[in-house]
């Protein structure tokens, strides 16, 4: 099945506001940011943000969030809880030894269950709020969360049981039961009363419990009209009788459908006789209710306010006029069913057409009328995920590439990625959406604030874990610039030697080393000794490790091997050019020690390093200050008197050695 590329419908907005302005508008990852603007009709269009064309700034502005559910705080746990079920789900082992019908009956009952959960928390808030507006709020969640599990519930029914006719209705009974509850309430409401045969819903709690195939609770009830009325004792004997003779389906039980349909044939024609011959005749109530065992249309239809929906007229019809319906025949009752309940009075909800698609097996049209009404992609996401692995998607494919199960699982995972926390649970949805999932995580890392360093640690790890290089590369790139601006240079350091930039470990090397210029000391010690082979990374992070090398070496008094270390970095010419002099000054201490360190050679090394970068200083362009000249000066002096004094000692040394 192939969906057609038909182009949306174009909507024109006039305007919003008091003045019935054009509005500008902004993307956000999220949400669409709405401001009234002062442009008319006849203005032509320009960018948002721009100040041309008399635009001025107005006060009014408007956030319009797509996905509002993500926000609440109920919800959040819906989405938290499935995420697990759903990664189970994907690992479920296709050559399992446990029937694969049976996991995937298991998981559904599973992302029900957390459902039925939010239900009840959400109407314990609807409840307990006083706020009118907040408790309307909740009260609409409660009915669209309701309308899910409702929705899941019959097709985990029709596909994933996969029911044939017999146990099709016993699944189905139980559904009613579940979802309409006003008969348990009548029930006890009755049963509570100081009377029960006196309440004036005494024979509706009765009819309610029949109409749902409740017919040990419907004896319950009888019972005690039994023993209060004399007059109507025998009436109630039959009747309960008839309702304990009601042949029933059970799975439990081998009975096949040709032995079923006889003693249903069988019950029916022990219902017609009493009925004729006016066994009740004088108990409207109880002849009521043998007619809704014989399955009379008008009757049900007189007690619609106990079932107080059209598919509970559907399962109570089906009850007692055809407990073998198939699958296939399903769909023919459902339309009659609700075209006699509505009888004209009003139109087909959302809901209904939901639930007629399913009725009709069409899972496509479940799943696209669902998108259209509900306000996340949460339920056709994860109900299309599980159908897909029942093999019920296997010829549907989009027409831009991925198939519908992909589609509406990078959707949903989207959604989640514009709020602050649950965009890890979207991670895991785009691993197991193998054609565009790794695109599309690609895309929204690279979008997550950054705002804590324990939050980046963890996009760092989602990333190196999948080996997105590139995102890894750009996130540490933008931590460290974070860190530099910040004065944090160890920081930044270390967030450009994760991303591997030599460029950028450049530039922070040179500020470390204009740092100690500024202040005579290193900061961040810990990381300077700790370099170890990522200094490699740049000439520049080579030249500064080494040069802390030197001065732990000098510390430690190794003074020959400072010296050579020292002498190496002059001479390999990866230091700056601004860093040079102080690189040279730093030989003072060595040049006058007590012993000799450098030797001859060494010296006449250091002499041409201190005239090459007197060259070149003669060669800037700016000029230097006479304050700074004059300290300069002085500094080069002293260093070749102390040059010429350890050359002199030098060659002495040597010589009395030769000799």
């Amino acid at each position: 099945m192939e969906e057609l590329d038909v182009e949306p419908a174009e909507t024109l907005i006039p305007g919003m506001g008091q003045l019935d302005r054009p509005i500008g508008f902004a993307w956000g990852p999220g949400d669409l940011l709405l401001y009234d603007t002062q442009y008319h009709d006849s203005d032509p269009p320009i960018k948002a943000g721009s100040r041309d064309g008399g635009f001025e700034p107005c006060c009014f502005m408007y956030i319009v969030r797509h996905d509002e559910d993500l926000y609440s705080p109920v919800l959040r746990k819906l989405y938290n809880e499935s995420h697990g079920i759903f990664v189970g789900l994907q690992k479920i082992d296709e050559e399992s030894s446990k029937s694969r019908k049976t996991q995937f009956i298991g998981v559904s009952k599973n992302y029900r269950s957390v459902l039925q959960a939010c239900i009840h928390e959400m109407h314990q808030l609807t409840v307990s709020t006083r706020d009118v507006a907040e408790s309307n709020k909740y009260s609409f969640q409660v009915s669209i969360l309701s309308a899910m599990e409702l929705t899941w519930n019959l097709c985990e029914i029709l596909f994933i049981e996969a029911a044939s006719a017999g146990p099709l209705l016993i699944l189905l009974l139980d559904w009613v039961r579940l979802h309409v509850c006003e008969v348990d309430s009548l029930a006890q409401e009755v049963l509570e009363s100081q009377t029960p045969t006196q309440h004036d819903r005494f024979w509706d709690a009765i009819t309610g419990c029949v109409l749902q195939g409740r017919m040990d609770e419907a004896r319950q009830l009888l019972s005690k009209e039994t023993s209060s009325n004399v007059n109507s004792r025998s009436m109630c004997r039959v009747l309960d009788d008839l309702l304990k003779k009601m042949p029933m389906l059970s799975s439990s039980t081998a009975q096949t459908l040709t032995e079923f349909e006889l003693k249903w044939q069988h019950w029916r024609e022990e219902c017609t006789h009493h009925l004729m011959c006016g066994t009740f005749s004088s108990s409207q109530d109880m002849e009521s209710i043998c007619k809704i065992l014989l399955g009379d249309e008008e009757t049900l239809l007189e007690r619609r306010e106990l079932m107080t929906t059209w598919y509970h007229y559907l399962v109570s019809h089906l009850l007692f006029t055809h407990p073998t319906v198939k699958p296939t025949e399903l769909h023919s009752y459902a339309q009659s069913s609700l075209n006699i309940f509505l009888s004209g009075e009003s139109t087909a909800e959302p809901l209904d057409n939901i639930l007629l698609a399913a009725f009709e097996l069409d899972i496509h049209q479940v799943i696209k009328e669902f998108s259209i009404v509900s306000s996340n992609w949460w339920f056709v996401a994860h109900l299309t995920d599980l159908l897909d692995h029942c093999q019920l998607f296997q010829s549907h494919s989009l027409y831009f590439g991925s198939n519908m199960r992909e589609f509406l699982l990078l959707e949903y995972a989207s959604g989640l990625f514009s709020h602050h926390s649950l965009w890890q649970l979207g991670v895991s949805y785009f691993d197991y959406c193998p054609e565009q999932g790794r695109a599309y995580l690609e895309l929204h890392i690279e979008r997550i604030p950054l705002t804590t360093e324990k939050k980046a640690l963890k996009v760092l790890q989602i990333c190196e874990k999948r080996q997105m290089t590139e995102q890894v590369r750009s996130i540490c790139k933008t931590l460290a610039m974070k860190a530099l601006r910040n004065g944090r240079l160890g920081s930044a350091l270390s967030w450009s030697i994760r991303a591997k930039d030599a460029a950028f470990a450049t530039l922070i090397s040179d500020r470390f080393l204009n740092d100690y210029c500024e202040r005579g000391k290193f900061s961040d010690l810990d990381l300077l000794d700790n370099l170890g082979p990522t200094m490699l990374l740049s000439d520049r992070l080579t030249f500064l490790g080494k040069y802390r090398e030197f001065h732990r070496m000098y510390n430690e008094q190794q003074f020959t091997e400072a010296a050579g270390l020292l002498l190496s970095l002059l001479t390999a010419n990866i230091a700056p050019s601004f860093f040079r002099l102080t690189l040279l000054l730093d030989a003072l201490p060595l040049l006058e020690q007590n012993e000799v360190i450098f030797s001859s050679k060494q010296t006449y090394a250091l002499m041409k390093c201190l005239e090459d970068r007197m060259t070149v200083k003669q060669e800037l362009t700016q000029e230097p200050t006479s304050q700074e000249l004059n300290m300069e000066n002085t500094k080069v002096e002293m260093l070749r008197l102390a040059l010429a004094r350890n050359l002199a000692r030098a060659i002495v040394k040597e010589a009395m050695l030769k000799a």
